[in-house]
């Protein structure tokens, strides 16, 4: 009886790290559903990219969490994935803001995205399949389209999907996950110099150089036009801001100065 019992306890025990186990795997494999957070980063992200909320603004909490019908938690946390993405900036007990236009950054952040697309336009010459070139074909004929209605934000959306595209087209997990890395901020100056006057024609021109280059599959001058157009967004952006800089010091020289307000010892005055 004793033996009996003694073997029981032990299959018991045997059984317990399995049950264990099991239920660990169960745990691992459940595949998480999209978060609040993560809508909320991906409507911000939207609205930051195409100028709705202008860099430098400030954003409180509270009206954003009303806006987006989120919880304050969940809004931190996207405003956190924004940061990590530089297009938001958190400061120590201040709200957040919306990353302002650098000069600098936005010099290294286009070497970087133009040499990354050359490379991805000289290997997708080289790659490309029958398929690719009608799906690029068909983007090219989108942003014509828009372009001839005067329609930005509708072209600015296929101009995205063919950049990322050509990436794509490289047929490189690497480079593609570096360009994604980066394709935010990105996305937001492109869309930014697409609102300055003349460079929306500019724009159209090239695309249909860059297309004509990959069929051709001439892979130096398919990256050399497209590291050449992304090269010319990143230094519109620039000259855009200087001359915003500008024009802001000539208007504060221009203001009317504040009369001095007087210092020391009030007097009284003093009837003739």
């Amino acid at each position: 009886m004793t033996e009996a019992k003694t073997n029981t306890k032990a299959t018991r025990r045997n059984k317990e790290p399995k049950r264990a186990m099991t239920a660990l795997q169960r745990r691992r494999l459940r595949v998480p559903r999209v978060g609040l957070h993560e809508q909320a980063a991906t409507r911000l992200r939207t609205m930051i990219v195409r100028g709705e909320l202008a860099p430098g603004q400030s954003l409180g909490e509270a009206d954003l969490s009303d806006a987006l019908g989120v919880s304050r938690t969940p809004l931190r946390e996207a405003l956190k994935q924004l940061a990590s993405e530089g297009l938001v900036e958190l400061r120590l007990n201040h709200s957040a803001v919306v990353a302002p236009f650098r000069r600098a950054e936005l010099a290294e952040l286009f070497e970087a995205v133009s040499g990354i697309e050359r490379c991805a336009a000289e290997l997708a010459a080289l790659r490309m399949e029958p398929d690719d070139f009608e799906r690029l074909a068909a983007l090219q004929a989108k942003i014509e389209w828009h372009h001839g209605r005067g329609e930005l934000r509708d072209y600015f959306q296929v101009n995205q999907q063919i950049h990322s595209a050509i990436v794509g087209f490289a047929r490189n997990a690497v480079l593609k996950a570096t360009h994604e890395a980066l394709l935010a901020r990105a996305e937001r100056a492109r869309f930014f110099a697409l609102s300055v006057l003349g460079r929306w024609d500019e724009s159209v021109q090239e695309h249909q150089e860059i297309l004509s280059a990959l069929k051709a599959r001439d892979a130096a001058r398919a990256g050399q036009i497209l590291a050449h157009h992304v090269r010319r967004t990143g230094e519109i952006v620039a000259e855009t801001l200087d001359a915003k800089a500008m024009n802001d010091k000539a208007d504060d020289a221009a203001a009317p100065e504040a009369p001095a307000r007087p210092r020391g010892r009030k007097t009284r005055n003093v009837a003739p």
